[in-house]
């Protein structure tokens, strides 16, 4: 049974240790990721077919290339052609591409179904397709796209725990190091899962708080 004191005193700060490196995973990879997203998504809607062909070739095998296997690549083949990432590089590295193909996805359908009537518009009112794309029609597809970019998110923080596999050590990590001093599993794994239930709860409210900032009187949902 795992005291109290080794409880407080060993336990939580190596937690604590690893929620640290986990959000400095975690939140560039969110913002670059969402970022990146919304600029593919607009380059597979409005970019010359050529260019939208790379981009859907792009998301095509981040999206069908499982993880784990891209931080391998990155980590442990790409050094074979001479380029090389630290375990903090490749995860972060990582995260950003499978996030911004993901989040593409949703950006891509929000502005597929903004009505042609408001491009057509714009259009007569001498915009051009970038203008039209960044004052019109982008504005209206994040705030439609922010329930599933705000899922994708979610899921962020909990692959980042993918990150140990290249020796990163953040949270899930540091649970294992201490589990194998120890061996108490139960408690210690039981921890680090409130860490990320307490992880995952906090953005969900955030993003919901985001959500109704957004939202404009007599559009979408109404509560």
């Amino acid at each position: 049974m795992l005291s109290l004191d080794m409880f407080w005193n060993r336990v939580i700060p190596a937690l604590n240790e690893g929620l640290f490196f986990s959000l400095s995973l975690i939140i560039p990879s969110a913002v670059i990721g969402f970022l990146g997203g919304v600029c593919i998504g607009a380059l597979r809607v409005y970019a010359p077919p050529a260019v939208r062909r790379i981009a859907d070739f792009h998301v095509g095998v981040i999206r069908g290339v499982p993880l784990l296997l891209q931080l391998y690549f990155l980590y442990y083949a790409l050094p074979k052609w001479g380029v090389r990432f630290s375990p903090y590089q490749a995860a972060l590295l990582g995260f950003i591409l499978c996030s911004s193909a993901y989040h593409s996805e949703y950006i891509r359908g929000a502005l597929l179904s903004i009505r042609q009537g408001q491009v057509k518009a714009a259009y007569a009112l001498g915009f051009s397709t970038l203008q039209m794309a960044l004052c019109i029609v982008i504005p209206q597809a994040v705030r439609r796209a922010l329930p599933g970019c705000g899922n994708e998110i979610i899921y962020l923080i909990k692959y980042s725990s993918l990150a140990y596999v290249l020796t990163f050590i953040e949270l899930t990590g540091h649970a294992k190091e201490l589990t194998a001093r120890s061996f108490h599993y139960i408690e210690i794994y039981f921890t680090a899962g409130m860490y990320y239930l307490a992880m995952t709860s906090l953005a969900a409210w955030l993003l919901g708080l985001l959500e109704k900032k957004t939202r404009i009187p007599g559009f979408g949902a109404q509560k």
